[in-house]
C-alpha cells in the first residue's frame, strides 16, 4: 500500500465513479480499477460496491475512507511544514502529550507559547510516556509532557507536580450516594476499570499500585485502552475508575469522588533530551511554572 493508492481510492470513493475519477487523475480506467482491486487484495476485505451506480462504499470503506483522508491530510501538513522551516520562514517545536494532559496542562502551555512567538510551528503529538522516551532519543519530538517516571540516561525526566486522583462511580452505586473525598481502603473489593490496556508501564500500572501501597485488593479488573472506553464502562456500572482529577469534566452521567490514601496522585513529568539548551525548552518550563503559580481551577486541588 502507498499513498498514491490512497490518493486513487479517494478520488473513486469521491466521484463514485471510476470513469470521471480516471479524467480527474489523468490516467486510463483499466489500470485505476486495477489499483484499487490490489488494495483490497492487500486489505483482505471489499472497500467498493461496483454494480452500484453511482459506486458506492462497503462498510469497510467508509472506515478505510475516513482514515485516508486524515493521513493524506497529515502528509501535506508534514510536506508544508517542512518546506517553511527549510526556507527559514518558521521555527517547529513538537510536543508529545499523554492525552489525560489535555484537560489541564498542555492546551494552556501551547496558547502562551503562541502568544510568545506567533512564528512559532507547533506539532502536538500524542505519545504515552514509554514512547515519548523513544521519540525522544529518535528526533521526533522536542519535549514530551507524561506521567510515568523513566529511567532513560538520555532523557531527563522534571516532575512539574502529582495531580490528585479522583474516582468515578456509576451514580447508582453505593460509593456515589455519599459526598466529600473517598479511602482507597473503600474501593476494596470492587471492580476496578483501568487504562491504557497497552504498551506498558503506563497509568493502569500507577492505579494498581496505589492499591498495592494502600493493602487493599480490587475485584475484577477490566483492562481497557483508553479513558473514554473506562468511563464508559463506568457509566454502564461495570466498575470504578480511578482517573486524574482534571479528566472530571469528561462524562457527566457519573459520579466522582477526590481519591484518598498513600501514593493516591499521578506526577506530571516533563520529558526532554539531556544537555538540551534550546530556548523554547527554557521557555516552556518559565510558562508552566507561571500558570502553576496562578492556581486555575484545573489544578483540582480542592478537597
Amino acid at each position: 500500500m502507498d499513498l498514491r493508492q490512497l490518493h486513487y481510492f479517494v478520488v473513486v470513493a469521491r466521484e463514485g465513479n471510476f470513469t470521471r475519477a480516471a479524467d480527474l487523475l489523468h490516467m486510463a480506467q483499466p489500470p485505476l480499477s486495477r489499483q484499487i482491486q490490489a488494495l483490497e487484495d492487500e486489505l483482505g476485505v471489499q472497500l467498493l460496491l461496483r454494480k452500484h451506480r453511482p459506486v458506492r462504499l462497503t462498510d469497510a470503506g467508509r472506515v478505510f475512507y475516513e482514515q485516508a483522508l486524515q493521513i493524506l491530510a497529515r502528509v501535506e501538513q508534514m510536506k508544508e511544514a517542512t518546506r517553511r522551516v527549510g526556507l527559514d520562514q518558521r521555527r517547529v517545536l513538537s510536543i508529545g502529550f499523554v492525552g489525560s494532559t489535555l484537560y489541564a496542562d498542555v492546551p494552556p502551555l501551547v496558547r502562551q507559547l503562541r502568544k510568545h512567538d506567533p512564528d512559532l510551528e507547533i506539532q502536538l503529538v500524542e505519545l504515552t510516556s514509554v514512547q515519548q522516551v523513544d521519540a525522544l532519543n529518535e528526533g521526533r519530538i522536542d519535549v514530551g509532557i507524561g506521567r510515568i517516571p523513566h529511567n532513560d540516561p538520555n532523557v531527563m525526566g522534571i516532575v512539574l507536580r502529582e495531580e490528585r486522583l479522583a474516582v468515578a462511580i456509576p451514580v447508582n452505586s453505593r460509593l456515589a450516594a455519599v459526598d466529600g473525598p473517598v479511602k482507597v481502603s473503600d474501593l476494596h473489593g470492587e471492580r476496578l476499570v483501568v487504562y491504557p490496556q497497552s504498551p506498558r508501564p503506563s497509568f493502569a500500572d500507577q492505579v494498581l499500585g496505589v492499591f498495592q501501597a494502600n493493602g487493599v485488593r480490587p475485584g475484577e479488573v477490566h483492562e481497557v485502552r483508553e479513558i473514554q472506553a473506562a468511563l464508559g464502562l463506568v457509566a454502564a456500572e461495570v466498575g470504578v475508575c480511578v482517573i486524574p482529577v482534571s479528566a472530571r469534566q469528561m462524562r457527566q452521567d457519573i459520579r466522582y469522588r477526590l481519591l484518598e490514601g498513600e501514593r493516591a496522585v499521578s506526577p506530571i513529568i516533563l520529558n526532554h533530551r539531556v544537555n538540551d539548551d534550546s530556548r523554547y525548552l527554557g521557555l516552556i518550563k518559565q510558562l508552566l511554572q507561571k500558570m502553576y503559580d496562578e492556581k486555575p481551577a484545573w489544578l483540582g486541588n480542592d478537597g
